[in-house]
């Protein structure tokens, strides 16, 4: 999930802001996002697109939560406090002549202005520390709102992993602040040859020659991260159908409400119609891998929650790893909590990779 820059690209904006040295931090809460648009272009139907995309119900939770929380912000009323929020995006089109969005086009310089005349191609620019530290802005632009609206919804599941990673990026940040789980790490790379930073304040759970489970129980939440392993066999262990039936036979010999109790393993939920496991091919760390999103429970009913898992091989082991991070938090907001596991997950590094950085030292 690469930023905007690399296939958008256009000519520096103008920015009077001191240097990042000497802003203000940014503030807000995670998963916010402030919409800075011309108000009868919110209104209308470049508003409801941005709106409808990054406010779109995030996949795998039990109930509806929206990916970001958006609100709009008419430029008029962008003011000292509003501009150190933590995302921003500044939507405008040359044809639009009304005085909100006269007054974000006066933050591009004439040269950018005449490169969105000319390319009608061009549509994004993102930019870091405008108004505040660890603040990320995107400027969405074209020549019309008819340009603007066919770019952003071809692109739309890239706008929203673009801040999708930057949220991930500040949530490293603050959870390994504290440092990480003493020991974890060492014995991590020495009894599995790979890596997985685990932040402090999670415990070890438990420790298996082919399986890690790390936890942290909280008052109102218990946060899970695990992985497990196999030997690689072929491209068809990739299937939604073959992820399941690893990930529940991972479930079923290791993860329990009441280990006491056999009939209380965890097991993936396939019952519930308007709640289907989703998969989806992507990029991680560089391999081909498998996501899956979707509800778990115990095998008697008394738990239940959201997870996320990821699939790829390590070609050096020659391993099929799953990794996971699930939750169980009834009635509380889960989309803040599946970020966070969703983070550590993409700490992990295997074999290859970690022989690899030791080579470039």
């Amino acid at each position: 999930m690469k930023y905007l820059i690399p296939f958008l690209v256009i000519a520096a904006i103008a920015c009077t802001e001191p240097g990042s040295e000497n802003l203000p931090g940014a503030s807000g809460r995670t998963g916010d996002i402030f919409l800075i648009m011309d108000s009868l272009q919110w209104k209308g139907p470049l508003g409801k697109t941005l709106d409808s995309i990054f406010g779109a119900q995030m996949q795998g939770l039990p109930r509806k939560e929206p990916i970001f929380n958006m609100r709009w912000i008419d430029p008029r009323k962008l003011n000292f406090v509003l501009k150190q929020r933590r995302n921003l995006i500044f939507a405008v089109t040359l044809d639009q002549q009304s005085q909100g969005a006269r007054q974000i086009r006066s933050a591009f310089t004439p040269e950018s202005l005449e490169k969105i005349k000319a390319d009608s191609t061009l549509f994004s620019q993102n930019a870091r520390n405008v108004y505040a530290k660890n603040q990320e802005v995107l400027f969405l632009f074209a020549r019309t709102e008819t340009q603007l609206l066919q770019h952003i919804r071809k692109n739309a599941a890239r706008l929203v992993d673009y801040f999708d990673q930057r949220e991930r990026e500040r949530l490293s940040e603050s959870l390994f602040k504290s440092g990480q789980l003493k020991g974890i790490g060492p014995m991590v790379r020495k009894e599995f040859d790979c890596e997985l930073k685990v932040p402090f304040g999670y415990q070890l759970a438990q420790q298996e020659p082919d399986f890690l489970w790390v936890r942290q129980i909280n008052t109102n939440d218990d946060k899970d991260v695990f992985f497990g392993r196999k030997k690689y066999i072929s491209q068809t262990q990739f299937s939604k159908d073959s992820l399941i039936a690893f990930r529940d036979a991972i479930c079923k010999k290791y993860l329990f409400e009441d280990p006491d109790r056999p009939d209380t393993y965890l097991v993936t939920e396939t019952g519930v119609e308007h709640k289907p496991v989703l998969t989806r091919e992507f990029t991680f760390n560089k391999k081909f891998a498998v996501e899956m999103k979707g509800l778990w429970r115990t095998n008697n009913l008394t738990m239940g929650g959201p997870f996320i898992g990821i699939a790829f091989v390590d070609q050096e082991q020659g391993m099929l790893y799953y990794l996971e991070g699930f939750t169980f938090s009834p009635g509380k907001d889960q989309r803040e909590i599946m970020r966070e596991l969703e983070t550590i997950l993409y700490t992990f590094k295997t074999s290859g990779e970690l022989n690899s950085a030791a080579a470039q030292k």
